[in-house]
């Protein structure tokens, strides 16, 4: 109970996912999604338009260009992720559009590049907000970065344990504060240097006219690209709306899309005001700064207040809240990481787990799983802001340029119609640049840190691959096992069955989804306990997870077959003339909703004793026992608490097929034992090819 309590006060009161006013209440209208999704696009002003401009070395007259291109990828990208959006109102984004309009190996390799770029979009966005915040302490605090990164770190895994949407509503404040002084300090830079800024554009023509002349074009273009390559970090988070559509308020579409316009504008113009304030005031790197803090320091230096205690402030302000700007950002790889995951468990890519909700209805193990990854990353890094911008682009790019590639695909086949052409050139242009970027990272940062993002991007996607390649044996043998028993379940009888008295002895059989286990569960008891059990009730629990919460259409499939699964329990024993009834609720919690489902049995039959199936793989290998879930132990662990008898039947499932023994004599083969735990630990064994029994008449012993 203390226990409880105490997570009740950090994580807040559970949500009812069925409740008419859940969903309004947590979906995102367009502000929110602007702040908790465009935050990481915007934090990346902070460190995006930096690494491009010293990449250009001796050659920032260049810089002009650079500002253009940047500007205008923003907003080419945002306008293809427009059209993602239309065509995925439910979210997924670029793991979808790869699955779904390439092939699905096309979209594990999406979906892995953007589990670690949001991975990445933590462990950065951490360690540029300490590069900020630290860019205003004294040296000798130096030691404490490490300590400084994993408390931000825990806070924020914290946040969004409570929820979405309170994780947004805190950190709103800091991103505006963030627009309004950063928007400021360009339109002062600009003022300030207003002859510089009007004179850039013909002395960059003119620069640029000497240097090709000088290095050929050729050289010119490859300068470029690097630097526009490497600067790629200012693109990421784009996309980060397209994965979260299903978050978003009614209608969807609409809001993703002044979300998406709001983004790119945003960013547009904060990362291409940013980078012409580095050439009109032509600052130069220095150590333990960040060449914004060093630009912001240049203009209020030349201004009338130089000098004073208000200069100090603004400096402080500006930067402390860029720093927590890029904890909001952070924030972002908490809500976009988790969803693709949730996607990939639905489509059997992942464990199944990373598709549970929490009270809160947040995917909880995906949370903790990106805390846990980004804080390695940080470490193994050392926070190098560098490194992580390199392995964060090159993932990236890998989810943009494959999604876009699908996209791309999908215009050309439906090219015929006028509309759909200026769509097709979009698409088109922004999956070229998206390839030329990604090309140009992997080559040019290959020893920096670029094969470091192949490798890790590859290992995740073969132990996807691994993890698929188990669920799809598990659903095989599954099936084998549906296709006898449920047979069985749909005979037909005649029989009539009165309703159960409470007075008799109960069997009271939890069953699941799959209806090959429930109908196992049947049967075994029948042959374990022949003529014992006068009523059958069937227990059930609707699990909410991201698929079944996905709309009102999916909540309402997922009632539909709660409601066939035990309608098809009820007809059978219906048919067999035995007295039944059934027990159902949703949740995201089936454990503690099963449990609570118990305890009304064991109120309404006193004489109840509970049945449940475990499957059991052979080979029984350390990913099947990672995989699978430990429901029937967890109850029967909680229900021996509270007195009450609870027995697990085992069901094997064997997923390799066993070597041809050499033919030998006709013998009547010995059926397979059925092995059951009981309450007190003790074992019992029956022939499970025997008849079901029929139970005795209300009053036999």
């Amino acid at each position: 109970m203390p226990f409880a309590l105490l997570r009740r006060w950090l994580l807040g009161m559970p949500l009812d996912p069925l409740h008419a006013d859940t969903r309004r209440k947590i979906a995102l209208v367009t502000l929110f999604a602007w702040i908790g999704l465009g935050a990481d696009g915007l934090s990346s002003a902070n460190y995006g338009p930096e690494q491009a401009v010293l990449a250009l070395a001796e050659h920032r007259e260049l810089g002009l260009f650079l500002v253009i291109m940047t500007a205008g990828t923003v907003a080419l990208i945002a306008a293809a992720y427009m059209q993602v959006i239309e065509l995925f109102p439910s979210g997924g984004g670029g793991y979808k559009v790869a699955s779904q309009l390439l092939n699905p190996y096309a979209g594990v390799v999406a979906g892995a590049a953007l589990v670690i770029d949001y991975v990445l979009t933590i462990a950065i966005s951490i360690a540029a907000a300490i590069d900020a915040i630290y860019s205003l302490l004294p040296a000798n605090v130096d030691d404490t970065r490490t300590l400084a990164g994993i408390g931000l770190l825990t806070l924020l895994v914290w946040l969004n344990l409570r929820g979405m949407k309170e994780s947004i509503a805190v950190l709103a404040p800091i991103f505006f504060g963030f627009l309004l002084t950063h928007g400021l300090m360009i339109l002062f830079g600009f003022a300030m240097q207003v002859d510089e800024l009007i004179m850039l554009v013909p002395r960059s023509i003119d620069d640029a006219a000497t240097m090709s002349a000088e290095l050929g074009w050729f050289a010119v273009f490859a300068i470029m690209i690097k630097a526009y390559a490497v600067g790629a970090g200012t693109y990421t988070g784009i996309e980060a709306v397209s994965n979260n559509v299903h978050t978003l308020a009614e209608p969807r579409i609409m809001t993703g899309r002044r979300t998406m316009m709001l983004m790119a504008a945003s960013l547009a113009a904060t990362a291409g005001g940013i980078m012409l304030l580095y050439l009109i005031w032509n600052v130069q790197p220095q150590d333990d700064q960040t060449l914004n803090a060093v630009t912001f320091r240049a203009i209020l230096d030349a201004s009338w207040f130089a000098g004073t205690a208000f200069e100090e402030f603004i400096i402080w302000l500006t930067l402390a809240l860029a720093a927590a700007l890029l904890l909001v950002a952070a924030n972002t790889g908490f809500l976009g990481g988790p969803a693709v995951m949730a996607n990939m468990a639905i489509d059997r890519w992942v464990p199944n787990a990373f598709a549970d909700l929490s009270s809160r209805l947040v995917t909880k193990v995906g949370v903790l799983v990106m805390g846990l990854a980004a804080l390695a990353i940080y470490l193994v890094t050392n926070a190098d802001v560098r490194t992580l911008v390199i392995l964060y682009s090159i993932n990236v790019f890998l989810a943009f340029s494959l999604s876009l590639l699908g996209l791309v695909r999908y215009r050309w086949q439906q090219r015929a119609a006028r509309e759909q052409r200026s769509r097709l050139v979009i698409s088109a242009t922004a999956a070229l640049i998206s390839w030329l970027i990604l090309i140009a990272l992997v080559v040019g940062e290959f020893n920096a840190g670029g094969w470091l993002a192949l490798v890790t991007t590859g290992l995740l996607v073969a132990l996807c691959m691994l993890v698929r390649r188990h669920y799809e044996k598990v659903s095989t043998a599954l099936a084998q096992v549906d296709e006898e028993l449920i047979q069985r379940g749909q005979t037909q009888y005649d029989q009539t069955a009165g309703e159960p008295d409470p007075a008799d002895r109960t069997a009271v059989l939890l069953v699941s989804a799959n209806l090959g286990a429930g109908m196992h569960t049947l049967l075994a008891v029948q042959r374990l306990f022949p003529r014992v059990f006068q009523n059958f009730i069937f227990v059930t629990v609707g699990e909410v997870d991201a698929q079944s919460y996905g709309g009102e259409l999916a909540v309402r499939r997922l009632k539909q077959a709660v409601g066939e699964r035990l309608a098809f329990f009820r007809s059978y024993c219906r048919g067999h003339g035995w007295p039944s009834a059934t027990y159902h609720a949703f949740g995201t919690d089936v454990v503690r909703e099963l449990l609570t489902l118990c305890e009304q049995v064991r109120t309404d039959y006193p004489n109840a004793v509970f049945f449940a199936t475990r499957v059991v793989l052979e080979p029984d290998t350390w990913l099947a026992r990672m995989l699978h879930n430990r429901t029937a132990g967890a109850l029967q662990r909680r229900l021996h608490l509270l007195g009450s008898p609870m027995m697990i039947l085992p069901m094997l499932l064997e997923l390799e097929p066993r070597p041809k023994a050499k033919p030998a004599k006709p013998a009547r083969a010995a059926p397979s034992p059925v092995l059951a735990t009981t309450s007190d630990g003790t074992s019992a064994v029956a022939d499970p090819s025997a008849a079901p029994a029929e139970p005795p008449k209300r009053g036999a012993a």
